[in-house]
């Protein structure tokens, strides 16, 4: 049903803005300026709700690996691959996109508040600049990034501390995480009048420009999607899992079916637990771990959408990207994409801090809303196979390690 309301939202603001872009008419055009104000109504309150969501969410995840020397073969090979392979996607994302804008129409610059672009950094003045002198400060100044790596170090911190206190704090993040994704519930029952206050006049603005524009952006995701599963995780899985990619993707159909549907990996994890044991002959042990696991940290799709999304909405805006700002993107991207919430068009709702780190107006986050579901059911798809594809490959690397470990015994 919200996706429905969602849609109208965007399909009246579309009305609107371009009866007022085409015809002139006094009264439409009165119409998408008035409703500007409904739209940062919206993008403030999900600024309101970002930072402590993320921050929470990014600390109870981190925390609850415990002790990094604890965490054994299969956590440290989890967590390689994760972090190997997120980046790739983000840089897919980038990289397919700008390709994309050569075929963006020119467009006029929709009216946003002055966004405080960063000035140029050298690459040691950024990596510098990621460690706050006062957390406090970085989070009253709405620096998000230093924020981020902050808190990572101290879940960090936490993961070592005695079982009742990282007890202790990791269930006070979860619980705040919960009423914060509550917020962000509450908050999405407001989009449709949201997005038209925001669609009405970027559309006025900018007429027919923007729906060919977000044409190629949706066209661009699925693009990048395709080179990201076809790249990567199918020859992962061919060459050290040791399934054919048709005999792979058929075996998880019923996850991929799943994802789909509802745009949700948390509601495919018990049809991902049952096929990854069944199908791809997993072990139980390693899938009852890494599936949930990477249903709550690893979005690989998720990963690759924004950091498309962020040149698109920098295109957008006007605001050129420098090697330095590329390499905030990337960072930024990496750390968020670590914290979308199982909730509607959430990728979304974290791009903020990537936005913040080049000076992108936040008001673009609207833009992207009401045409999500396409991409978001893609991009769900694509988060799946990645999630299921660490389990596999986790789990042959380790039966080649244990038969390795006994072949040395027998010979010893």
């Amino acid at each position: 049903m919200l996706n429905k309301l969602i849609a109208l939202g965007l399909v009246l603001g579309l009305l609107v803005g371009l009866g007022a872009s085409m015809t002139g008419n006094e009264v439409l055009q009165t119409i998408a300026r008035e409703s500007a104000p409904l739209g940062k109504l919206f993008i403030n309150a999900i600024k309101m709700v970002v930072l402590p969501l993320v921050i929470t969410v990014i600390f109870a995840s981190i925390a609850k690996l415990g002790d990094p020397a604890t965490l054994g073969k299969i956590g440290g090979k989890t967590l390689a691959f994760y972090w190997v392979t997120l980046i790739p996607a983000i840089i897919i994302g980038m990289t397919v996109m700008t390709i994309g804008l050569k075929f963006t129409p020119d467009i006029t610059v929709p009216d946003a508040d002055p966004a405080q672009v960063p000035q140029l950094q050298s690459i040691t003045d950024f990596l510098v600049g990621l460690v706050p002198p006062n957390p406090f400060e970085a989070a009253a100044k709405g620096a998000l990034l230093p924020l981020i790596v902050f808190t990572a170090i101290l879940a960090a911190a936490t993961g070592t501390l005695a079982i009742d206190k990282r007890t202790r704090l990791i269930t006070a993040a979860e619980d705040l995480s919960e009423a914060l994704i509550k917020m962000v519930w509450w908050i999405l029952y407001l989009a449709p009048i949201g997005i038209f206050g925001l669609i009405a006049p970027a559309t006025a603005k900018m007429g027919w420009g923007l729906l060919q524009s977000l044409g190629v952006f949706i066209v661009c995701v699925f693009i990048g999607l395709l080179i990201l599963l076809f790249v990567l995780f199918l020859p992962l899985n061919m060459f050290v899992g040791k399934i054919k990619p048709l005999d792979f993707l058929k075996g998880i159909w019923g996850a991929i079916s799943v994802a789909f549907s509802t745009t949700s990996t948390a509601a495919a994890i018990p049809v991902s637990l049952r096929e990854t044991t069944e199908n791809l002959k997993v072990s139980e042990t390693v899938a009852d771990i890494l599936v949930p696991l990477g249903a709550s940290l690893y979005r690989p799709g998720s990963a690759l959408f924004q950091g498309a999304a962020i040149i698109f909405l920098a295109h957008i805006f006007n605001v050129p990207v420098s090697m330095a700002e590329a390499g905030a993107i990337i960072l930024a991207t990496f750390l968020v994409s670590l914290t979308v919430a199982p909730v509607p068009s959430s990728s979304i709702v974290t791009m903020a801090p990537a936005l913040s780190s080049i000076g992108v107006p936040a008001t673009g986050l609207g833009i992207l809303f009401g045409i999500d579901r396409i991409p978001d059911m893609m991009r769900t798809c694509v988060n799946v196979i990645g999630q299921i594809s660490t389990a596999v490959l986790v789990d042959r690397t380790q039966s080649k390690s244990q038969k390795e470990l006994k072949r040395d015994d027998q010979s010893n």
